[in-house]
């Protein structure tokens, strides 16, 4: 199960890592989409079109649908969640540490700000 779960994420992650994959994701969160309309703002041929909507199918972003001759996608937003999942942790990670930090940095701040009394008959 955890060899599939990786297996999926990386799919996931590797359909994200490219932008014109990213923005037909975006596309496609207003609503279906036909492979030309998909194609149309990068001026690219419905062949590499063809290839970026495979990766993004693959990784179960998206679903095609054929009706006739048009292939028309929608966007299978399941998957975008479990990768919301996954950078989460690493997001609450992250969040904890720098909460740390910022604590350390207060305290040495107040430090410098209050620095200790000196001891009576301390001449320095």
């Amino acid at each position: 199960m955890v060899e599939l779960e990786t297996e999926r994420l990386d799919a996931i992650f590797h359909a994200l890592g490219d932008p014109t994959r990213r923005q037909m994701l975006r596309d496609l969160s207003g609503g279906e989409r036909t492979v030309s309309q998909l194609a149309e703002p990068y001026e690219m041929s419905l062949a590499a079109a063809s290839k970026h909507i495979k990766a993004l199918e693959s990784a179960g972003l998206i679903r095609r649908e054929v009706r006739g001759r048009t292939h028309v996608c929608h966007l299978e937003p399941g998957p975008l969640a479990n990768a919301h999942e996954w950078l989460s942790f690493y997001e609450a990670f992250w969040t904890l540490r720098l909460d740390r930090l910022e604590d350390l940095l207060r305290d040495e701040d107040a430090a410098k700000s209050n620095p200790p009394p000196k001891p009576e008959g301390d001449d320095r």
